[in-house]
């Protein structure tokens, strides 16, 4: 393998997790991040979010690792800087590219002689990788009076799950690549090698999948490579929104969804995954990208109607719980309810266009308390949400009093919770799943009324609020 000097400008998520995987299979790596706080907490091994084994792949990539937050530390000597900043939808929801404009000024400022590589990283709408040229080429010539003597711009999408960002970064499904200098697609592949070839030592905490094979390696143009991450991450999202869409004709007609899902995705043409009925998705990438994909398409006159019909779907999820909870309590005004999950999903403390956070707007606007429980984000929620929203730090202390419990978010301690002992804290033995994760037969057992999405309920409560045996 061929050691490459990377640079990446962000230490986000997607820009952190980057930087480390890359560090592990044997480059030498410098990430560039403005905020000197956050820079100072990375040099001292503390990641500021909370992203499974990331921290454990910093601590193996010793020595090949560096933070700083001065461009000219870590950009005249790169062969490979990748842009990794976020960008976040505008007014119009088109996306804001000023941290990329400023990345790529930076960069131009700072560009050594040598071949470069300046790679989009950050989702960014078609034709930004000519606009980050053009940036980088502006920015060297304020300084030098010259044009650069030889770098190339190339789009490489990334497509991790926060939560299992480190495995995704080691043992990806493919990786695309998008550049019209052929330079820098085959710079970008002796990048990849060890990952496209399987070739680097699992880390014991991270073995590598069974039958793991090589890595599908893409190479197109710049326009198809930035259009591939949102057209991608727009047909998850409307594989959620179509099955949450069925699930409310399902209850309609008494099927149960999580069958219905199953039927559909053994179809090998479907697959199972993306399935789920439940509160709709949310986070930092699938509402942030069909939004800039309507917007992208308003620009270019083509109308976008199947990914605002998906963007409507999951709208209307949150409300279809607070409906529910208004058919068994018929009023929210006064009611306390206990919130399970405020993470947008589980194995994050990302808030980001966090169903959960919506939900839970919702039920305060009908006039409702809401207390909230997640086992690693209720710090960060206390920091960046302004809800009025109180936090409950044991299960105990969620139910006490409560008139209704909401699984939001599906963390898998929430199944291990002692339900039979709690279910004497609350004032009504209520429990809607959001995300279809609990055990139904066991809370009904246990003497709880259970509504899910998309299956039958179970569990009658009297006029006392006490499940009978309907």
């Amino acid at each position: 393998m061929l050691m490459k000097r990377v640079t990446v400008v962000g230490a986000g998520y997607v820009g952190l997790t980057t930087g480390a995987v890359l560090a592990y299979v044997g480059h030498r790596v410098t990430v560039v991040d403005l905020d000197q706080a956050r820079v100072e907490g990375l040099k001292a091994g503390k990641v500021p979010f909370v992203e499974p084994y990331l921290e454990e792949i910093m601590g193996l990539s010793q020595g090949r690792l560096a933070f700083t937050f001065r461009y000219e530390e870590a950009i005249p000597e790169a062969e490979v800087v990748f842009v990794a900043v976020g960008t976040p939808p505008g007014p119009d929801g088109a996306p804001d590219l000023s941290q990329v404009r400023s990345a790529a000024q930076g960069i131009g400022q700072h560009l050594g002689s040598g071949f470069t590589v300046v790679v989009n990283k950050s989702t960014v709408p078609v034709g930004s990788g000519n606009y980050v040229e053009a940036l980088v080429r502006r920015a060297y010539w304020e300084v030098y009076g010259e044009e650069p003597r030889s770098f190339a711009v190339a789009s490489n999408p990334e497509f991790l799950r926060e939560g299992q960002a480190v495995y995704d970064s080691l043992y990806p499904d493919r990786i695309v690549v998008g550049a019209e200098d052929r330079r820098a697609l085959e710079v970008l592949r002796e990048l990849y090698e060890p990952i496209l070839e399987q070739s680097f030592p699992a880390p014991p905490f991270l073995p590598r999948p069974e039958r793991m094979g090589a890595v599908p390696f893409i190479t197109t143009d710049l326009a198809s490579a930035e259009l591939i991450k949102y057209g991608a991450n727009a047909f998850l999202a409307m594989k959620i929104s179509f099955i949450n869409e069925l699930a409310a004709l399902a209850e309609r007609v008494g099927a149960d969804i999580r069958e219905v899902a199953r039927g559909i995705g053994l179809d090998s043409r479907i697959g199972p995954r993306f399935l789920q009925a439940g509160l709709g998705w949310g986070g930092s990438c699938f509402p942030k990208d069909t939004l800039a994909l309507v917007a992208m398409g308003r620009e270019y006159g083509v109308s976008m109607p199947l990914v605002e019909a998906t963007r409507e779907v999951n709208a209307l999820q949150r409300q279809r719980v607070v409906e529910k909870l208004l058919s068994e309590l018929k009023t929210l005004k006064g009611r306390t309810i206990a919130l399970l999950g405020l993470a947008f999903k589980p194995h994050t403390d990302d808030l980001r266009e966090s169903p959960a956070l919506e939900l839970a707007a919702l039920l305060v606007e009908r006039g409702a308390f809401v207390r909230a429980h997640d086992p690693v984000a209720i710090p960060r929620a206390q920091r960046e949400v302004s809800l009025a929203l109180e936090y409950a730090e044991t299960p105990e202390a969620l139910f006490r009093g409560a008139d209704a419990v909401v699984l939001a978010t599906d963390w898998p301690e929430y199944r291990m919770w002692p339900w039979e002992h709690l279910k004497g804290l609350l004032r009504t033995p209520l429990v809607v799943d959001a995300r279809n994760h609990l055990d139904r037969d066991r809370l009904v057992a246990a003497g709880y009324r259970y509504l899910g999405i998309g299956v039958p309920s179970l569990g009658v409560l009297n006029k006392e609020g006490i499940p009978g045996t309907g």
